[in-house]
């Protein structure tokens, strides 16, 4: 079996690449390294099962031999880098899910898309189901994310019908862990380093806008567990995979703040436009059709991704 990982040396796609190789797999990893990090895969270059290669999903993908699973994770993921590269992110959403689905149909693959719960926006249903079409702006500075991958799973859903290819949609809901980036502007990430660091942990807003924090084993468990189920039309429909416990952002920095033992102060700074005030998801379908839940809790996930932190370079 030969996977093929595009976004593999990121945050979440190096970790789905090793629990590929796990399962048996062969795995190529496609990067462009804009926003991922060879430093994430370094520990499987020695694996002859394992292949990077350096290249921008958005043009022409060739991989030679027989290919039985494409999983599409390229993609700037966090808000300072799809508002920094706002074309990119609407071309690795458009042209690189195109570029990848091509692949998928040349070779009979099964396709994985990776979405998002931004599809739904700043939602006004709470917690999120899949059914849910989402309260989104598109002209605003949030809408290339949100829209490209919005767009993607149209595609991906395009290709499905039009050209009958096995496809899977995973909408990734917020997600931390070992080899976030530090600069990534991501909360948890954010607060573990001005933690770390004894600088003000900065709040937008009050604080009181949720989230709902999944630990990255967790996620990469459901997210195999969609792909290795057998095809159907149930399968075809996208998967809310993410932690249901809802929490209040002041809330996650109190918690980093007592685990750290750090002394930092919370400081407030206005709120970004859009900036969803609610979300959580409705992990129902994942539960009844993969058998899937999240394990690990939020305190083992959290100290876990903090001596992750210290051991990086200061």
């Amino acid at each position: 079996m030969k996977a093929v990982v595009t976004g593999g040396a990121g945050f979440v796609g190096s970790h789905l690449c090793d629990r590929l190789l796990e399962m048996g797999y062969d795995v190529l990893c496609i990067d462009n390294l804009i926003t991922g990090n060879t430093d994430n895969i370094a520990h499987l270059f020695g694996d002859p099962r394992f292949k990077f290669v350096k290249h921008d999903v958005t043009e022409y993908l060739y991989v030679e031999g027989t290919v039985h699973a494409v999983l599409h994770f390229a993609s700037p993921a966090s808000p300072i880098d799809y508002l920094e590269m706002p074309i990119q992110t609407l071309k690795v959403g458009s042209l690189g899910t195109h570029k990848a689905l091509g692949l998928a149909k040349k070779k009979s693959a099964r396709f994985l898309l990776a979405s998002t719960s931004e599809v739904y926006g700043d939602p006004q249903v709470n917690p999120q189901l899949e059914t849910y079409w989402g309260n989104v702006n598109p002209i605003g500075p949030r809408g290339v994310y949100d829209e490209a991958k919005r767009f993607a799973e149209a595609m991906t859903m395009a290709y499905r019908r039009y050209h009958g290819i096995d496809t899977r949609i995973v909408r990734i809901f917020n997600t931390y862990g070992p080899r976030m980036r530090p600069n990534d502007g991501r909360v948890v990430s954010n607060f573990i380093v001005q933690a770390l660091a004894g600088k003000p942990l900065t709040i937008y807003g009050e604080g009181s806008q949720t989230r709902s924090f999944c630990f990255v084993s967790d996620l990469i468990n459901g997210i195999t567990a969609l792909l290795s189920a057998p095809p159907s039309e149930e399968m075809a429909k996208p998967f809310n995979i993410g932690n249901p416990e809802e929490r209040t952002v002041r809330d996650l920095a109190l918690k980093i703040l007592a685990l750290t033992g750090s002394p930092s102060p919370i400081e407030t700074r206005d709120l970004p436009v859009d900036d969803p005030h609610v979300r959580c998801p409705d992990i129902t379908r994942a539960s009844k059709t993969l058998g899937w839940r999240p394990e690990v809790g939020i305190d083992r996930g959290i100290r876990s991704t903090i001596e992750y932190f210290r051991k990086l370079p200061s």
